[in-house]
C-alpha cells in the first residue's frame, strides 16, 4: 500500500484540546471485524467485550516532562529542547526549535541547573547534546520540564496535563509521549476487569517520536521507524501464552503494545521474553499474530499508527468507521475518544 492510501480529511474542531471530564466517560466506538458492525458506546462499557479468560496487556511506560526551555550562549536566544532518548555519559538525542539557530558547538543553558553542549547532528534532523549538572538529572528535569503535549494540541500545557497525560498504571519513566489508548482506563475499571477474572499484564515500550514522526515516502517499504526501547518480562510472556493456550483472547491496549508483542513473536506464534530496541513498522498487508482485540484511539491521517490499525482491522473497514466517527463528531487524537476492535 502507499502513503496516499491513508489520507483523509478531518475537521479541525474534532481534534481534542482537552480530555474528557472523567477518563472512562470518553466515547467508545466498537468495531466487529467478523460481521463489520459498528456500535457507539462509552469507554466504561469496555468490560462487556473482554471475557474472564482473556488478558489485557498494558504498556506501563511513564511520560516525563521532556520539553525544556533554554537560552543560547552569547545571544540569549530562546531555544526549546525536547528530550528524545538517553544515549550514554549524560548525552541525549534531542530536537531543538528553532533548529536553524542551533549548531554544533553551541552551549544552551536551562534555568540555573542544566547546561548542555551541542556536539553532533542526527540523521533525523535533531541534535546530540551533552548535559552538565549536579544532582539527579531526572529530578532536575521534573522541576524544569513541561508536559510534552503533541504539537496538534495548540494550547500551552496546563497543570492538569501532568496527571491526565499519563495512564493510571504508569510506572517506569522513559516515554516522551503517552500511550494514549490507556488514558481512558481508571483504577476502578481495571479492578472491575480483575474481579471478572481478566488478567492485567504489564509490558513496557518507551514511546519516542518514532511512532509519530511523519512518513515522508510514498512507498511504505522505504520508511524506517526510529528505534524505541521495550521490555517483555518472562512472567508477562508466560501469562500471555497461558491465555492463548487456554482459549482466551489477547487484548492489547494501544499500538505501542502491539508493536512490542509483534517484535518478540516466535515462528510458532508464541510470545518470548525480551528486552531491547525495536523499529518494527506494521502496515497492511502485515498479519498481526498475537493480538485478538485492540484498544486504540483515532489517529492522524497518514500516520504509522493508523497504518498499524489498518493492518489489524482491514483498511476499508477502518476508514468506514472513521467516516462514521467524523459524521458523529467523535473527538480525535491523544485526548480524544477511543475505539475497540474485536
Amino acid at each position: 500500500m502507499k502513503l496516499s492510501d491513508f489520507k483523509f480529511n478531518l475537521p479541525e474542531e474534532l481534534i481534542a484540546e482537552y480530555p474528557s471530564e472523567k477518563r472512562d466517560k470518553a466515547r467508545l466506538m466498537v468495531l466487529n471485524r467478523k460481521d463489520e458492525t459498528i456500535e457507539d458506546r462509552k469507554f466504561s462499557d469496555i468490560h462487556e467485550y473482554i471475557d474472564a479468560k482473556d488478558c489485557l496487556v498494558i504498556n506501563e511506560t511513564k511520560v516525563f516532562p521532556a520539553r525544556l526551555m533554554g537560552t543560547k550562549d552569547k545571544t540569549d536566544a530562546q531555544v526549546e529542547i525536547f528530550l528524545l532518548r538517553e544515549l550514554e555519559n549524560s548525552m541525549w538525542e534531542v530536537l531543538v526549535r528553532p533548529a536553524r539557530k542551533v549548531r554544533v558547538g553551541n552551549r544552551l543553558t536551562i534555568g540555573n541547573e542544566l547546561i548542555c553542549d551541542v556536539i553532533d547532528n542526527t540523521v533525523s534532523g535533531g541534535r546530540v547534546v551533552r548535559f552538565f549538572y549536579e544532582g539527579d538529572f531526572f529530578e532536575i528535569v521534573e522541576r524544569l520540564g513541561k508536559s510534552p503535549l503533541p504539537p496538534y494540541i495548540k494550547r500551552p500545557p496546563e497543570p492538569g496535563d501532568k496527571e491526565r497525560y499519563q495512564t493510571v498504571y504508569a510506572k517506569t519513566r522513559g516515554a516522551v509521549a503517552a500511550p494514549t489508548a490507556g488514558l481512558h482506563f481508571t483504577k476502578e475499571l481495571l479492578n472491575k476487569l480483575k474481579k471478572k477474572g481478566v488478567r492485567i499484564i504489564p509490558i513496557l515500550l518507551h514511546l519516542g517520536l518514532g511512532s509519530f514522526r511523519p512518513v515522508m515516502v510514498e512507498d511504505l517499504s522505504r520508511h524506517k521507524m526510529d528505534s524505541e526501547y521495550f521490555e517483555i518480562s518472562k512472567e508477562a510472556a508466560e501469562k500471555i501464552n497461558q491465555t492463548m493456550k487456554g482459549g482466551g483472547k489477547v487484548v492489547a491496549t494501544g499500538t505501542s503494545t502491539v508493536r512490542a508483542l509483534e517484535s518478540v513473536v516466535t515462528s510458532e506464534g508464541w510470545v518470548k521474553p525480551m528486552q531491547g530496541w525495536t523499529d518494527k513498522f506494521i502496515y497492511p498487508p502485515y498479519e498481526i499474530r498475537i493480538v485478538d482485540k485492540l484498544v486504540t484511539n483515532f489517529h492522524l491521517p497518514s500516520s504509522t499508527l493508523i497504518m498499524l490499525a489498518s493492518a489489524f482491522t482491514g483498511k476499508d473497514f477502518l476508514f468506514k468507521a472513521y467516516e462514521k466517527a467524523i459524521e458523529n463528531k467523535y473527538h480525535f487524537y491523544s485526548y480524544g475518544d477511543a475505539m475497540l476492535i474485536i
